[in-house]
Formats: C-alpha cells, structure tokens, sequence
C-alpha cells in the first residue's frame, strides 16, 4: 500500500531531481522554446516543497492536489497548466483514501495524463511531455520501474520528431534533432516514483506491492 508519506517523498524527489537536472532542462527549453523550463520547474517544485511543510496535507489525494495547485499559481508559460492539471487530477482520482494501492495510482495517473492530452490539445507523436507520459503510464501497473523506463525511452525518441503542438511547433523541421524539455522533465517526475519507493537505506528491489500491481522493478 501507499500511504501519503510516500507522496511526499514522491513530490520531494522529484524536487530534487529539478535541481540537479535544471541547467539541461534549460538548455533542451533553448533549442526549441523560451530558455526557461528548468528555472520554471525548480520555482514550482520550490514552492510545492515549501507548501506541503507548511500544510502537512493527510491523504495521498491532497498531496497532489495541493502540489498542482501550486505548480498552477508559481510556473509560468505553459508549464504550470500541464504539470498542476497532471497532479491535481491523479489526486482527485485517489479520492480521499489514507492508503492507495499501486493500481489505483496507475488508473489514478492515466486519468490525469488523459486530462493534460484534453487540456493541450496533443496526442503521441505530437513531441511533446505526453511522449513520455503515455508510455509511462500504460507501464505504471507492471511496475514503477517499467514506467519509468518507458518514459526515459520516450523522451529520448522525441529527438527525430517534429513538433507539431507548442512553441516548438513554429519552428517546423528546425524543431527535428532536439529532445523535448516537457518530455524529458516528465522523465523525471516518473523517476521520481522509483526513488520515493526505494528511500535512503532500502535494498534494490524493495518496492511495495499493491493489490492492482507491483513497484518491484520486475516489469523493467
């Protein structure tokens, strides 16, 4: 089961994971947008940090309803929209159950990769973060480390694709040869699962195992 610390940690992984990966979110962003995605990320996940001390929300689905909606009010550009519509429906779809299963994450988390594909207007192929998500998401109930190697995988194959939704999408065939930034941050945050599951001092393959699925590693 999943209980809410494991969100938390999930939210704080991932903040870390921003920090480290900032400077190259940013330069991906410079090839083919505004030059600021990881600057926009590391202040969103800042203030999710930040708003999570403060509030200490007590189930699963208000972890990450809490953290979209500040990832709404703190991220510029397009950004903030995606990734706060990506958190806050998966918690809404947690309902207000104090311990999830990894299966109702994995349905939980479709239903918000399906809100953020609604809400841009984008589907796979598109180069944009749903090339990562997708994949990831159809991974998620084998294991969180499947998931997670699906959306580095498709993060990566954004690289030959034209964009066809986003800024990048201006740039025609110029966009051709360059990795998404919504993607490969949205690598991240998927790898942020495997970290959360597996804290400081836990053993390789260690993950928890829920009725709707297995956070094993077997999947990968």
């Amino acid at each position: 089961m999943l209980d809410t610390d494991f969100f938390r940690r999930w939210m704080a992984a991932m903040a870390a994971a921003v920090d480290r990966e900032a400077d190259r979110l940013t330069e991906l962003d410079s090839a083919i947008g505004d030059a600021d995605h990881g600057s926009n990320l590391q202040r969103g996940f800042t203030a999710v940090t930040a708003a999570l001390a403060k509030d200490a929300p007590a189930t699963p689905g208000a972890v990450l309803t809490l953290a979209g909606r500040q990832l709404i009010s703190t991220v510029g550009g397009a950004s903030g929209p995606l990734y706060g519509t990506l958190l806050r429906r998966t918690g809404k779809a947690l309902g207000e159950s104090a311990e999830v299963t990894s299966g109702q994450l994995a349905e939980a988390f479709s239903a918000g990769v399906a809100a953020v594909g609604q809400l841009g207007g984008a589907r796979a192929g598109d180069k944009t973060m749903l090339d990562a998500l997708l994949p990831a998401a159809d991974a998620l109930g084998s294991s969180f480390r499947a998931a997670r190697d699906a959306a580095g995988a498709g993060a990566r194959a954004t690289v030959p694709l034209q964009a066809r939704k986003g800024r990048a999408s201006y740039l025609g065939a110029r966009s051709i040869g360059h990795e998404d930034p919504g993607a490969a941050s949205s690598a991240l945050l998927v790898a942020a699962l495997v970290e959360a599951d597996e804290p400081p001092g836990a053993g390789e393959g260690t993950g928890t195992a829920g009725a709707g699925g297995t956070t094993d590693g077997s999947g990968s």
